[in-house]
């Protein structure tokens, strides 16, 4: 389980609003990046949240609506392929759980991230925490409303655009997903800056170069 020895910290100071941020889809080749904001009630604990990673899928998606009825708040913001595309993803993750915290509502009086320094907050302290969705009830509970969520435009995404296995692998790259690069080729969801995606982007306009050259 994850714990809230970083929580009480604030807490027992009278900070009521501790809200813990983490994101889903760092390491993906397709679909967005999601993050999550949480905000529990003062000394919440739950022995059964912990880093999104450890759960089963049956475990996230019973403990994603005990954390909703739970929370304070909580706030889902979608970081767009384009976006991830822009910036580099470190960035992109940056900017996602800045919208985050800006958004959720009460105004956070402290903030809680895995690993992620937040430098555009000044409104309130930001702790960047090693694990921290391991440590953390608000991170883990974060991380967890962010697996589901994505987890399910995934699967969404998968009906629209068959053969690339999202429904299984999310978007990561596996060998089916690479498989269907090869034979189908890239989409709009797939991250042009990532690799393998975008070995195949280079193929394309090599084929296209090619095929220009014979016609002359």
């Amino acid at each position: 389980m994850a714990g809230f020895e970083y929580e009480k910290q604030y807490w027992w100071q009278g900070d009521e609003y501790v809200a813990g941020v983490d994101e889903v889809g760092r390491g993906s080749i397709a679909g967005p990046l999601v993050v999550a904001c949480v905000i529990f009630p003062s000394f919440y604990s739950n022995d059964n949240i912990d880093d999104s990673k450890k759960l089963t899928d049956k475990q996230r998606r019973k403990l994603v609506e005990v954390i909703k009825k739970d929370a304070i708040a909580y706030h889902i913001e979608v970081i767009s392929v384009e976006e991830v595309d822009n910036y580099n993803i470190y960035q992109a993750t940056q900017i996602g759980m800045e919208r985050a915290v800006k958004k959720i509502k009460p105004t956070p009086q402290a903030i809680l991230t895995d690993a992620m320094p937040l430098p555009m907050i000044d409104f309130c302290p930001v702790e960047a925490i090693i694990k921290g969705d391991q440590k953390s009830v608000t991170i883990a509970a974060a991380s967890i409303i962010a697996k589901v969520y994505r987890d399910d435009l995934m699967i969404a995404l998968a009906q629209k655009y068959p053969g690339y296995g999202w429904e299984h692998n999310k978007g990561y790259c596996t060998q089916q997903h690479v498989e269907a690069l090869e034979k189908l080729g890239i989409v709009e969801h797939h991250r042009k800056t990532y690799s393998p995606v975008s070995n195949y982007l280079v193929h394309d306009v090599q084929i296209s170069l090619d095929d220009l050259l014979k016609n002359k």
